[in-house]
């Protein structure tokens, strides 16, 4: 069971009076905050799982149209980074290649004399080659060559040079904008990250449980007495703003750019790992307020209340955006 720092404050109604300085003045401090970073190519804080990283940041600087980031988000969205991954469709391993693809296009990355589909390091370099051979294919279509490159491939390079850029087909359109908002997700950010338009409606919904016992598992439906766990609430309070978050607290983590410490604002999601440098280890979730405080709901036997951030297994951030949360795969394939 972890353990926080509780704020106590006079009552639910200070409390409130207290969340409102704290956003108040943490914004106006953030008010010169320039754009979204751009040109990022660094992985942020344990967003790749250690034991791949090293092929992630290798293999993802192998040609112009792919970056560390991108390559990550193509992982992800595949399978999860789950080895052993199988789709309905046959598509194999970590990177999720169909045998025929695999026959063609797989290679030995570790040089260890085979080209082994489930292993990740021959699947992992093997995705990225495969990536930069279709942007050779495409590069003298107009538009940008990273697009282009996914589009092909989707839909085939030759679609892409018959329609002069990505094509006008719903699926390959989809396609590539998820895989680019994952990409930002991925992402170091090069600068300031831009602040969230949703934040303050997600605090307002979360500022209204506040002395709510906590349930595990909670959703915070009528069965449920109004009651959530930590992710649950978080949830919920972005549903408010139109936003759907995963149910799961280190799949939440992707769900947007990553703020460094010293960057928060208000609404930012706050995260909580038994591994510094590994996303997939959080095991905790809550909202950051301002002040080095968050909403959250804690553990069974508490509330939903005010706690500091500032713990031992503090991991890092994420600012919620439409376009992260919507590219995050609802199901992966199955191990």
């Amino acid at each position: 069971m972890r353990k926080y720092w509780v704020f106590v404050g006079g009552g639910i109604g200070l409390g409130l009076c207290f969340i409102a300085l704290l956003v108040v003045g943490t914004y106006s401090a953030a008010a010169g905050i320039a754009g979204a970073a751009s040109g990022a190519v660094g992985l942020a804080k344990g967003a790749v799982p250690a034991r791949y990283q090293p092929l992630v940041e290798k293999w993802g600087n192998l040609c112009p149209a792919i970056n560390p980031a991108l390559l990550a988000a193509q992982l992800y969205q595949e399978s999860g980074w789950n080895p052993r991954a199988q789709s309905p469709a046959a598509a194999q391993g970590i990177a999720q290649f169909i045998p025929g693809t695999w026959a063609s296009h797989g290679i030995d990355g570790d040089n260890d004399g085979d080209r082994d589909v489930w292993d990740p390091a021959d699947a992992i370099p093997s995705a990225a080659s495969y990536d930069c051979e279709l942007s050779g294919y495409v590069k003298k279509v107009p538009g940008d060559a990273t697009d282009n490159m996914l589009a092909a491939y989707n839909a085939g390079a030759y679609r892409v040079i018959q329609s002069g850029g990505v094509p006008a087909i719903s699926e390959t359109q989809n396609y590539v904008k998820i895989i680019r908002s994952l990409e930002t997700s991925f992402a170091k950010p090069v600068g300031r990250v831009q602040p969230s338009q949703q934040a303050a409606g997600a605090i307002y919904f979360a500022q209204k449980k506040l002395g709510t016992p906590y349930l595990w598992g909670g959703n915070g439906t009528a069965d449920q007495g109004g009651r959530f766990d930590c992710s649950g609430l978080t949830q919920a309070a972005y549903r408010t703003v139109d936003i759907e978050l995963p149910r799961v607290a280190n799949d939440q983590y992707n769900a947007g750019p990553h703020p460094s410490r010293d960057e928060l604002l208000p609404g930012d999601l706050v995260f909580f790992s038994d591994d510094l440098n590994n996303s997939r280890a959080i095991h905790h979730v809550g909202l950051y307020v301002g002040g080095g405080y968050m909403i959250n709901a804690p553990y069974t036997g508490a509330v939903i209340r005010f706690d500091k951030i500032d713990t031992p297994d503090y991991f890092g951030a994420t600012r919620v955006t439409k376009d992260g949360a919507a590219a995050l795969p609802t199901a992966l394939p199955e191990s």
